[in-house]
C-alpha cells in the first residue's frame, strides 16, 4: 500500500525563483495590440515593457487582477489586489515591489531581491537583469509594495 504524500507549495518560494530565473528572458519582449486599426508592439521591443514583466509575474501568482502595460496602471492594480505601500527601510523583503522616480518622462518598476539588488527591465535592456535597487544611485525608489500573501 502507497502512503500518501503530503505536498505543501511554496508560493513566495517559487515565486522568488520565478523572478530570478526570468534574467535574460527575452519572453516580455513583445505585446501586441491595435492601434488605430494598426498592428503595433506597444512594449516597443522590451524598451518599454518592465509593468509588462511586472504584471505578468504578480499575475501568474493571481497577486493581482490582470496584466498591464503601464507603471500606473499596474499599481493601480496592486492597490486593489491588497498590497499594501511599505517603508524601504526598514520593511523592505526579498519580492517588494520598488518604484522608482520618473526620469525622462519614464516611470519604471521591478522586484526587490534582497542585498541591495532589484530585477527589472530596464529601457537600455529588453530583458530582465539583476542591478543594484538605486542604479548605485542614480534613480530613487519612491514607493515600495507589499503582499502579506506572500508571508505564507
Amino acid at each position: 500500500m502507497k502512503k500518501n504524500t503530503e505536498i505543501k507549495l511554496l508560493k513566495r518560494d517559487t515565486y522568488l525563483a520565478m523572478i530570478k530565473n526570468s534574467c535574460g528572458s527575452l519572453l516580455w519582449c513583445n505585446n501586441y495590440a491595435l492601434v488605430n486599426g494598426k498592428k503595433r508592439d506597444i512594449v516597443h521591443n522590451g524598451s518599454t515593457s518592465c509593468a509588462f514583466f511586472v504584471s505578468s509575474i504578480l499575475k501568474t501568482f493571481d497577486l493581482i487582477k490582470g496584466v498591464h502595460v503601464t507603471v500606473k496602471g499596474t499599481e493601480k492594480d496592486l492597490r486593489k489586489s491588497q498590497w499594501k505601500e511599505i517603508l524601504v527601510i526598514p520593511k523592505i523583503a526579498p519580492g517588494s515591489i520598488l518604484v522608482w522616480k520618473e526620469q525622462k518622462g519614464h516611470s519604471h518598476i521591478g522586484f526587490y531581491m534582497g542585498n541591495q539588488k532589484a530585477i527589472s527591465i530596464w529601457i537600455y535592456h529588453n530583458f530582465p537583469i539583476i542591478h543594484h535597487w538605486t542604479y548605485n544611485g542614480k534613480r530613487k525608489i519612491i514607493r515600495a509594495y507589499w503582499n502579506k500573501e506572500l508571508n505564507k
